[in-house]
């Protein structure tokens, strides 16, 4: 069983989005209501360009966003440019928010992820 988050600590979690550049909207976060079945098809090209965006937010607002890009172009998003967000982007300004706050405990909970370990 996991522990409750003390009243006293920071949380943040962070998430990911990706915007297509040719217009297409993620199918995820589209729901049509109707009656029938409107037996709708979404054509997309197979691997558009596309941005990827990342925010974390807490009870003290959110950070970001931040796009992967290097000299203004977006890039694939790898190891290298996934831990230079977190240790250049994301951490210090989570420590200075909690520095600020004066919160002794941090919980960072990132891409909305379930518990787990590798």
């Amino acid at each position: 069983m996991l522990a409750p988050i003390p009243p006293v600590a920071a949380f943040f979690s962070s998430n990911v989005a990706h915007f297509h550049l040719s217009g297409i909207v993620s199918k995820q976060n589209v729901h049509y209501w109707t009656e029938n079945n409107p037996k709708i098809v979404h054509k997309r090209p197979l691997h558009s360009p596309k941005l990827r965006v990342e925010c974390a937010i807490s009870q003290f607002g959110m950070i970001g966003p931040y796009f992967f890009e290097e000299e203004g172009m977006t890039v694939t998003v790898n190891s290298r440019h996934y831990i230079s967000m977190l240790q250049n982007f994301l951490q210090p300004r989570i420590e200075e928010i909690v520095e600020e706050e004066g919160m002794g405990d941090l919980w960072f909970q990132q891409d909305g992820a379930t518990a787990h370990s590798t």
